[in-house]
């Protein structure tokens, strides 16, 4: 945080101005990958492509605003690996979800024994 220097208040300010026109620029460029056909990288129209282009983006905005604007930057090691390893379990269970979709029980034996 900034302390009471008018040095200190200036530089937070400047740091600021820099993350506002990160995260606005980020925005903008969004915008045109779903909207603009100039701008479109995958099949025509809002395919997975763009999706994916777009979830890019807003995970680059979403460290800066965590970098910057909470304060993570001046926090200890340990704060970084609980946040990693949150990020681990929860793509984890991201893909054992998936992978119930990808190849569901449909075995007619497994729910003749739930039915007892």
């Amino acid at each position: 945080m900034a302390g009471n220097s008018p040095e200190e208040i200036k530089a937070a300010m400047r740091t600021y101005l820099k993350v506002g026109i990160v995260l606005f620029v980020g925005t903008v460029i969004t915008v045109l990958v779903a909207v603009v056909p100039a701008f479109d990288l995958g099949d025509k129209g809002f395919s997975n492509t763009d999706k994916v282009v777009g979830l890019l983006i807003a995970s680059v905005k979403a460290s800066v605003v965590m970098y910057f604007l909470m304060h993570l930057n001046h926090e200890k090691k340990m704060v970084y690996c609980i946040f990693a390893g949150s990020i681990f379990f929860g793509l984890c269970l991201y893909f054992i979800t998936r992978m119930g979709f990808i190849d569901p029980i449909t075995a007619p034996s497994f729910f003749s024994g739930l039915a007892s």
